[in-house]
């Protein structure tokens, strides 16, 4: 005769019956079925993972996630500016959270973790979903193996956010949290090639202007925390799945900048884009190979790169063939700028002034520079500082000449 269970075995029957009721969508449908996920055991117990496979070449906009794969050491590095030595394409790790708020500390949890990766001939994303705030433990448990088993990370905004939060998590959890790893957040080049021509440098900006890809419906980010709390709250999944593909193609996007960006670096200055993106690379290329960025500015200058940037560019790019002592180029990107009607800039005029009388010793043209950049001074009213500095420039060259 079979004995009646232990009170303990009816009571984690009665758990696990409240937690399958807890996590089932009004209709009758689990939430796993809902999204086209599965649960995942852990050593710490479920989560939801949701996978996505893409075949090779799979095309996010107008651009081959493929490239990412391909994508050179040089370029990775240069872009990340890391000493350790950078993986290979399929074994970087694309990584971004959905968290319960954007202030990060503590009490921030990341409720979605999304990661993709190359494998085999496609292009798979996860997505680990925690179905309440208990289950973090399984989430961390199930990362936690699945870093292991990569060698880096590309985020956008991750050094400051994703990673940082998740450290938090992990130690938080009494979990070790990973040692170094190469790591590319892509924010910061985003930031050289696109501040200048776009007016902000968030991943769905440059979704549109750079990889011509288009959400439809979208959500919008700042509503996805609210979105999960009511979940939590009503277990209706609602606008859930909204939550998912935001996060699935925030992923994909990251992959196609990754090699877009990547491939460009590693063929400039010998491309065909727009001006203020060829600066971006010379500003990118400039503090490892000089003589390449400089090669960047000056196609961006030939292209036509409009003010305030050109500007910019032309002192940047004179600066160095000053140091480089390489004094006509010099001289004629002073003169360039000087030919610009925008106001009055003395720092033009008062290094061609400089370069007649200090490097070819030449006072007459020194002092004619001089008598025109005051003349052009007062005609824009600067301030009694430039007006005096340029004023003692010329008694000085006066004097000299006299002598």
């Amino acid at each position: 005769m079979r004995p009646y269970p232990a009170l303990s075995e009816l009571a984690q029957v009665v758990r696990r019956l409240e937690a399958k009721s807890r996590h089932r969508p009004s209709g009758g449908a689990s939430l796993e079925q809902l999204l086209g996920g599965a649960i995942e055991e852990t050593e710490h117990g479920r989560v939801l993972l949701v996978r996505r496979r893409f075949a090779l070449p799979h095309h996010h906009g107008g651009q081959d996630l493929s490239h990412a794969r391909q994508i050179a050491s040089e370029p990775l590095q240069l872009l990340a500016r890391s000493d350790m030595p950078p993986p290979g394409g399929d074994r970087l790790l694309y990584l971004d959270t959905e968290t319960t708020g954007l202030a990060g500390g503590t009490g921030t949890y990341a409720f979605l973790v999304g990661v993709g990766f190359f494998d085999g001939d496609g292009f798979e994303v996860r997505q680990y979903f925690m179905r309440d705030l208990d289950e973090e433990p399984a989430l961390l448990a199930a990362l936690e193996a699945l870093f292991r088993s990569f060698d880096g990370f590309v985020t956008y905004n991750g050094a400051g956010f994703d990673l940082a939060l998740l450290e938090t998590r992990f130690v938080l959890a009494r979990r070790r949290w990973l040692g170094d790893r190469f790591h590319l957040d892509l924010l910061n080049p985003a930031r050289r090639l696109w501040s200048e021509r776009l007016d902000d440098c968030r991943l769905g900006t440059l979704e549109r202007h750079v990889l011509r890809f288009t959400r439809e419906d979208d959500l919008p980010g700042a509503l996805i925390p609210s979105v999960y709390f009511d979940y939590l709250r009503t277990r209706r999944p609602a606008e859930l799945p909204r939550i998912f593909e935001h996060n699935r193609h925030d992923i994909l996007s990251l992959a196609a900048l990754t090699g877009w960006v990547a491939a460009a670096v590693g063929r400039a200055p010998a491309l065909d884009l727009c001006p203020e993106e060829m600066a971006g690379l010379g500003r990118i290329w400039e503090g490892t190979d000089l003589e390449r960025g400089l090669a960047c500015y000056r196609m961006a200058l030939e292209r036509g790169l409009g003010s305030p940037g050109r500007e910019r560019l032309l002192f940047r790019l004179a600066r160095w063939e000053k140091r480089l002592a390489r004094w006509d180029e010099a001289r004629a990107l002073w003169q360039a700028a000087i030919s610009i009607d925008r106001g009055f800039d003395p720092r033009p005029w008062e290094e061609i002034a400089k370069l007649y009388e200090h490097r070819q010793r030449d006072f007459t043209a020194a002092r004619g520079v001089v008598e025109d950049a005051l003349s052009r001074a007062r005609l824009h009213r600067a301030s009694e500082r430039v007006l005096g500095a340029f004023e003692h420039r010329l008694d000085r060259l006066t004097r000299r000449l006299e002598r």
